[in-house]
């Protein structure tokens, strides 16, 4: 082990040392997730999946193991706000290994979900898109570096961002189990756009701010690529952020037509 820690410091990834464990039983764990939702899916949602051809079995499962990661990771994000280790040096701060309430969540990403998600994007490029490569991309990248260690505070922060995926989840949900239009659909619709209005572009913008703020006062001891990393990333999601704003925006109006435009049909 002195020998892989020695890499891992000539990678400047020191503190995953602590958290190696973590991230391949995570990894470990979320693979299982999804080869269960494979096998007891079809046979939960069988009128579901009967329809289902191509992309449409590998998507549904995907989507399961990205909201239970959501669930995961949002309600662990919630102990940062408590710890005052990470708030005194939000930039290299790092909490002890006996007391990993804030650390665990970024962990628990980095393993189980976004170096999974950036695999799955690959693999289903054809189907997801280069936005979905790039978000992979970027968010393995940012976690990675944050071994470090590097703006743990805000690792753990910006993880909130998938409070919004889970009401995206349930909407994708709701179409396939034919809940098209419904009631409950407008409900999640309203929600969802709520919570990444604020979740995202609101309290994700001025995060990014604060960040900034605090990298730039100790600007001498950052190496330029993690400017580049996360500055590139920062970037890459703030403006896939806005995009896919406008694209829910796009597709709610579609599912919930203007009852003036209903009536022209």
């Amino acid at each position: 082990m002195d020998t892989f820690g020695s890499i891992l410091d000539q990678l400047s990834l020191s503190t995953l040392r602590y958290h190696w464990q973590t991230v391949l039983t995570s990894t470990v764990i979320f693979a299982i997730i999804y080869e269960i939702s494979r096998i007891f899916s079809p046979v939960l949602f069988p009128k579901t999946f009967q329809f289902f051809k191509g992309y449409n079995g590998p998507n549904w499962h995907v989507h399961v193991v990205s909201t239970i990661h959501c669930l995961v990771v949002v309600t662990g994000s919630f102990f940062i706000f408590a710890d005052n280790t990470l708030d005194q040096d939000r930039v290299n701060g790092y909490q002890n290994v006996e007391n990993l309430s804030a650390r665990t969540p970024v962990t628990f990403s980095f393993g189980s979900y976004f170096l999974w998600d950036t695999i799955i994007a690959i693999y289903f490029y054809k189907y997801q898109g280069i936005s979905m490569v790039l978000h992979g991309i970027v968010s393995f990248s940012v976690f990675i570096f944050s071994f470090r260690p590097f703006i743990n505070y805000y690792g753990a922060i910006f993880l909130m961002y998938e409070l919004s995926t889970i009401f995206l989840n349930f909407h994708w949900f709701m179409d396939k189990l034919g809940w098209t239009g419904s009631i409950i659909q407008l409900v999640n619709g309203i929600i969802l756009l709520l919570t990444f209005f604020f979740a995202r572009i609101v309290f994700g913008t001025y995060m990014s701010y604060q960040m900034w703020s605090d990298i730039y006062a100790v600007k001498d001891d950052v190496p330029w690529r993690y400017w580049i990393v996360y500055g590139g990333g920062n970037f890459i999601t703030t403006c896939l952020n806005i995009w896919w704003f406008s694209q829910m925006i796009t597709m709610l109006r579609k599912r919930f037509p203007a009852k003036e435009t209903a009536k022209h049909k």
